[in-house]
């Protein structure tokens, strides 16, 4: 009798851990899942009025980290091929001596992007921050979102649980394997709170503010 108690508990623990494994592994399963049709490469990317492109840290100076400058060399490159027609930078300005849109706007006009058809939040403090805001405060209802493309399944996910109908490209950052790994772990656990924000709390941004014609402006220039 005690074996075959012995055989019962383990048996309950089993399932127990196989429920917490299942449970844990739905938010990466969410998001993967319903990204998976709207992930491109630049090429054939659909055409979208807007591309949103998430801040990614800058350097000591002030200027575009090196992932940040491969999201924004990603989304000038798709304003050159005509796939988008104003780029919406959003990124974080929390304090007066940390600017990411700023430096991000500042990048693609220097890379031949025209003033006017980069657009800047500053309030991006987060990936469903900005992809609400962009919804919510800019307006936008189509968008491509770039991003690295490790970080892409859980942007566009976000975006389109906000509302946007939204496609993605993501920036190759596999000449940086161990940071791309780390980037690939996140992700895993970044999922459970991109499942919370956009599936069963939708909470408003940080900053939410009045509604901002940046976006209209550009598209109608």
């Amino acid at each position: 009798m005690k074996g075959f108690f012995e055989r019962v508990r383990w048996k309950r623990v089993l399932v127990a851990l196989g429920v917490l494994v299942a449970l844990a592994a739905t938010p990466w399963v969410w998001v993967r899942t319903s990204s998976a049709p709207y992930v491109h490469g630049a090429a054939d990317v659909p055409d979208a009025p807007v591309a949103l492109v998430l801040g990614a840290g800058l350097t000591p100076s002030g200027t575009p980290s090196a992932f940040l400058a491969g999201r924004l060399d990603v989304a000038a490159d798709l304003y050159r091929r005509g796939k988008v027609e104003v780029l919406l930078v959003s990124g974080d300005n929390s304090s007066t001596d940390y600017d990411e849109p700023t430096a991000m706007r500042t990048y693609l006009i220097g890379r031949g992007v025209p003033a006017g058809d980069v657009v800047a939040d500053y309030a991006g403090l987060d990936t469903w921050d900005s992809c609400t805001r962009a919804k919510r405060i800019f307006g936008v209802e189509r968008a491509t979102v770039v991003t690295q493309e490790f970080h892409l399944p859980r942007a566009v996910a976000l975006c389109r649980s906000a509302g946007i109908e939204a496609s993605g490209v993501g920036h190759d950052t596999s000449d940086f394997p161990s940071v791309t790994a780390y980037g690939e772990f996140r992700e895993v656990f970044a999922a459970a709170k991109a499942m919370w924000d956009g599936v069963v709390a939708k909470p408003d941004p940080r900053f939410l503010g009045p509604r901002e014609s940046g976006v209209t402006r550009a598209l109608e220039r």
